[in-house]
């Protein structure tokens, strides 16, 4: 008798993801796995529209400056035509709020070369722009100073960190209305099966409480909340 070998299970795109995972539930998969400091404890909210943006960490260290710049935008600008398809640009201010260091511009390069949005510890100008190009963009808010002898990147493809949260180029990141959240490499794919287990185990749940299920029994039977 032959047996009957269990098939595998499909691979969670990054399409998948984007319909079907937010950031809570991915959160709640890393605490379980022990990495319980995976998301940035401010607020980077969605500026121009795009609630929802998951990607790969393609990141950016950036300085302030109080002398001239003898090469203006030099590794912003490599950063940018080093894009590739589903990266999310991370750009790591320290929370400066001294110029708007991503726009307009900025935004129509990245995407350009496959960048879908970007994620930014600082602030932005041209939001009305990037809206209407439907760009993604989070960052704590925005200044109408340009970044030019304000503030630069000083490091391309490195770790990065945003209050504290490592973020490494590749790393997969969720952000929504809710935060920020990242994935490092070592245990994406454990962390993604849990969290896409978790979202349809609430969902049974879900449909229980609406049932007319109390809360309690509920957890208990399903052991979600």
């Amino acid at each position: 008798m032959t047996s009957k070998r269990k098939s595998p299970s499909p691979r969670i795109t990054l399409d998948m993801m984007r319909e079907h995972l937010y950031s809570a539930v991915v959160c709640d998969a890393l605490d379980a796995l022990g990495y319980t400091h995976q998301s940035p404890r401010l607020q980077l909210p969605a500026l121009t529209g795009c609630p929802k943006l998951v990607g790969r960490c393609k990141t950016t260290l950036w300085a302030d400056m109080a002398h001239v710049d003898p090469s203006p935008y030099e590794l912003e600008l490599k950063a940018v035509d080093s894009c590739r398809p589903d990266d999310v640009m991370i750009a790591a201010a320290g929370g400066s709020m001294r110029s708007g260091i991503w726009g307009e511009l900025l935004s129509t390069a990245a995407r350009n070369s496959g960048c879908i949005g970007v994620i930014v510890d600082g602030a932005v100008r041209d939001v009305a722009k990037m809206t209407a190009m439907g760009f993604a963009c989070f960052a704590r808010g925005t200044n109408i100073y340009d970044s030019m002898n304000r503030q630069r990147v000083v490091d391309v493809d490195v770790v990065v960190e945003i209050d504290g949260v490592r973020f490494a180029p590749g790393d997969l990141v969720f952000a929504d209305v809710d935060g920020v959240v990242v994935v490092p490499r070592e245990i994406e794919a454990k962390a993604i099966a849990n969290a896409w287990a978790k979202v349809h185990a609430e969902n049974i749940t879900r449909d229980a409480i609406k049932g007319g299920m109390k809360a309690v029994a509920a957890y208990k039977k399903y052991g979600v909340l």
